[in-house]
């Protein structure tokens, strides 16, 4: 005579744990793990070094003779302290905001303090997104070479 096949409320217990377990386990190793990578999938990147007056963005904006080898040293330090932008004006007019490396953003007024109003070179990993510029700077040094005219007034 056959009998039914029955389970034993033991044996059953562990088997669910462990399938439970392989699943949540499968699903995990499935899911894209979570990245502070900037330079996303559609991301503008390069690696460049640029040229030009680190400074408040406000001035070159407004004054479009603005350009990258004058300021009002007396300006820019106010403009700076009362808390506007910073940005690295090249000869060419763009405007290259520096970010940090980090997201979220990090403030890099301090970092970049001893070179406002200074001719610098600037390396690091440049984005661009419709004609704004920003960039991760790894190295920076003033260009003492490069005369920067001072128009108090």
């Amino acid at each position: 005579m056959l009998r039914p096949l029955t389970t034993q409320p033991s044996m059953i217990r562990p088997t669910q744990i462990g399938l439970l377990a392989c699943c949540a386990i499968l699903l995990a190793a499935s899911q894209s793990p979570q990245t502070t990578d900037m330079a996303g999938s559609r991301a503008n990147v390069s690696h460049e070094t640029i040229e030009g007056l680190l400074r408040d963005v406000a001035c070159p904006i407004q004054n479009l003779d603005g350009n990258a080898k004058s300021r009002s040293v007396k300006c820019v330090q106010a403009c700076v302290k009362g808390g506007s932008p910073l940005v690295i004006l090249t000869q060419d007019g763009r405007l290259y905001f520096p970010i940090s490396a980090r997201m979220p953003d990090t403030d890099q007024r301090q970092v970049l303090r001893p070179y406002v109003g200074k001719y610098v070179r600037a390396t690091g990993i440049v984005f661009e997104r419709t004609g704004t510029h920003a960039i991760v700077i790894t190295e920076i040094k003033e260009m003492k070479e490069v005369t920067v005219k001072d128009d108090e007034g």
